[in-house]
């Protein structure tokens, strides 16, 4: 098992059936994620970004020659392993930010640890910890009604953070908040992903966040390219060992 690389996806295949027959969204994607490395999508609307986002973290079931977290086949597991392992491994920050309206902020982000049922992040020590990093010490018992949009982007992320996750799917998060927020947003985002050696996927229309990252791509025709190339269909050539 190799783990010197996060997640790998070689030819995925996406398509969807609807009344003028079966649509193809992704068309063989390949994609290689290394540890602490931040990488960027960009793409126009509808090009399959989201869809992208969620059969590489298994929440939507695809095609592919190979899907693996960490060196392990995810094609093949049971839903329920798939779904402990994803736990464990991933943590997703959305566009909508996805609070549970009737739990505090500190609930909210301790949320991800009961989900992942880690029992040794159920102190309220980690929470409080990320809530200070992401300056919202102040706000834990508010709802999140009562919170900014900003803030509630900030509490999205002190969850996504809080099992200690290896990789961040971030989708369009700066998508709600205006201008200046939203660079405030992407500031802290990038800062605590190198600080932890998360790493991050980022889906973005904002041309300045994504050039901020490691390395951009396009999703373009259903295929990933390098920005400014046509997006080609690359070979994932096997690894030697």
């Amino acid at each position: 098992m190799n783990k010197s690389v996060l997640l790998k996806a070689c030819n995925l295949r996406k398509q969807f059936s609807g009344e003028a027959g079966k649509v193809e969204v992704l068309k063989g994607v390949d994609l290689s994620i290394s540890p602490g490395e931040s990488v960027s999508i960009r793409g126009e609307s509808g090009s399959g970004k989201t869809t992208l986002l969620n059969v590489l973290s298994c929440l939507e079931e695809a095609e592919a020659d190979v899907l693996e977290w960490e060196g392990e086949d995810v094609l093949k597991p049971s839903p329920s392993k798939i779904a402990k392992r994803r736990a464990a491994l991933i943590g997703f920050v959305f566009q909508a930010f996805y609070l549970v309206p009737e739990l505090n902020v500190i609930e909210n982000v301790r949320l991800a640890a009961r989900i992942a049922g880690s029992l040794r992040r159920l102190s309220r020590d980690p929470a409080r910890q990320l809530l200070e990093r992401v300056g919202l010490s102040a706000r834990e018992r508010h709802l999140p009604s009562q919170l900014s949009g900003g803030e509630q982007q900030r509490v999205a992320v002190a969850r996504a953070l809080m099992n200690a996750s290896k990789l961040i799917l971030a989708d369009e998060p700066t998508g709600n908040l205006d201008e200046k927020t939203g660079s405030q947003m992407m500031d802290l985002l990038l800062e605590l992903c190198r600080e932890a050696q998360t790493s991050l996927l980022l889906v973005t229309h904002n041309p300045e966040f994504a050039a901020r990252t490691d390395r951009e791509l396009i999703l373009k025709q259903g295929r990933l390219a390098p920005m400014g190339t046509v997006a080609e269909k690359s070979r994932c050539v096997p690894e030697i060992t």
